[in-house]
């Protein structure tokens, strides 16, 4: 129905090994300790702290206030993406009364299908790129339900950006926040129905592909942001006893040419030596395959669909 002191922790690296993927680095807490001695918030604090200390400079792949990179996430969301966002609006409980509020929404990955099932849609997205993208599509394909907020979720202010309380609110592998307990309390403080949160479990492969490269290539090591473990620690000391789901996650690269695939490597990657040139061929030829005329690159991993209901 719609509805009108925390302790410091160090952390050392250790490696982990998946079979098929080289031992890449990662990072987890030094201090032992029972859950509730540890401020799980704070703990995703420091991973994320960590993880934006690895990120490679020059790499603009990710840099969503590009159009271009926008537009070619919005692609993906018609291919690569279509059993993920078909799977997770399966598993939604929408009607066409219902109002979403959909934060890091992208190029409305999950917003443009979910807006001809439900009675309206609020996208929150900070990259100028992905609102141009939503907006693009949203008027192509002639939809009048979903109105953007181009601002981080920190930023947004509920009583003047918002018009809730929300039936369903989701956040589908956007939690970037610093302060994920901040986050998600203004996310179960706007809702009066469900809230859905998508998150990482263990390293997608994307980020495998980094978690094995940036030793070898920089000699510095790597460390992967926080994940689903985390997330629901925080929630559980939050005083939310949130479900959980395990879901499957697929990534795939394709190409048209071996010159295409090496030149987007080489900048994701940060390669500018004839040296560093020869680690990436040497760990991308065991990962290529060909189809028909492209080159693809895949792996699978692990999210989690996370969420709880505010009446139970």
């Amino acid at each position: 129905m719609p509805c009108g002191t925390s302790e410091f922790l160090f952390f050392r690296g250790y490696f982990y090994y998946r079979p098929g993927i080289p031992f890449s680095y990662m990072a987890r807490p030094a201090s032992p300790g029972d859950c509730c001695d540890i401020d799980w918030n704070e703990v995703w604090k420091a991973r994320q702290d960590q993880y934006d200390s690895t990120r490679i400079a020059g790499d603009t792949s990710h840099d969503w206030d590009r159009k271009e990179n926008a537009d070619r996430y919005a692609a993906q969301s018609a291919g690569e993406f279509e059993k993920r966002i078909r799977m997770t609006i399966e598993g939604l409980s929408v009607s066409r009364t219902t109002r979403v509020l959909d934060i890091g929404s992208g190029p409305g990955t999950l917003a443009i299908p979910l807006a001809a099932k439900v009675r309206e849609v609020t996208a929150v997205e900070p990259g100028a790129g992905m609102i141009a993208a939503l907006r693009e599509r949203a008027d192509k394909e002639g939809i009048k339900n979903i109105s953007c907020i181009q601002k981080r979720w920190e930023d947004v202010d509920p009583a003047r950006d918002l018009v809730g309380p929300y039936d369903l609110v989701i956040a589908s592998l956007s939690l970037t926040m610093h302060d994920i307990r901040e986050a998600v309390q203004k996310m179960d403080a706007v809702s009066c129905g469900e809230v859905c949160l998508y998150w990482f479990v263990d390293l997608p492969f994307w980020e495998r592909m980094y978690a094995d490269l940036v030793m070898p290539l920089h000699k510095r090591p790597y460390y992967p942001g926080p994940k689903a473990d985390c997330l629901w620690n925080v929630l559980y000391q939050t005083g939310i006893y949130a479900n959980v789901e395990m879901l499957p996650l697929d990534k795939e690269y394709r190409f048209p040419s071996h010159v295409e695939m090496t030149a987007f490597f080489k900048k994701r990657f940060g390669v500018t030596t004839p040296a560093q040139g020869r680690v990436l061929d040497a760990y991308l030829s065991p990962l290529m395959r060909t189809e028909g005329d492209d080159i693809v690159i895949s792996g699978t991993s692990t999210f989690a669909k996370i969420w709880w209901r505010k009446d139970e």
